[in-house]
């Protein structure tokens, strides 16, 4: 059975911790001016720097553990707080605005009540 973890929480409620090597990966956001000119240099017009997105992986889930995220998951809104590790630390966490990308599952085995792969993203607004 999985342990919830209060290093990373949805709205105040915890999520079960993950599998191991959780990917975190921090992006640029370019503005629609930010482009190529006729000689090839690149102009960028950077509108917000080091946008993050914590990319969740669950290998293998219970029923139980699998309706617990799927229900936090669609009872959390458009846009969620996120409570998760400051970037650059493992102990001092910072809650962000964030929204919920790219679910997917593979229902394993119906009879024992088994999913596998359960894997999102959770995106910086």
């Amino acid at each position: 059975m999985r342990q919830l973890t209060d290093l990373l929480k949805i709205n105040g409620t915890p999520l079960y911790a993950p599998d191991n090597d959780m990917q975190w990966s921090y992006s640029d956001l370019d503005s629609s001016d930010s482009g190529r000119d006729e000689s090839g240099v690149m102009h960028r017009e950077v509108v917000r720097r080091r946008v993050g997105t914590a990319n969740f992986v669950y290998s293998r889930l219970t029923d139980a553990e699998y309706q617990y995220l799927v229900n936090l998951l669609d009872n959390a809104g458009d846009t969620f707080s996120f409570t998760h590790p400051a970037r650059g630390s493992s102990s001092t966490l910072e809650t962000t605005t964030c929204y919920c990308s790219n679910y997917s599952i593979s229902w394993y085995n119906a009879r024992e009540g088994l999913w596998h792969n359960f894997k999102f993203n959770i995106i910086e607004c």
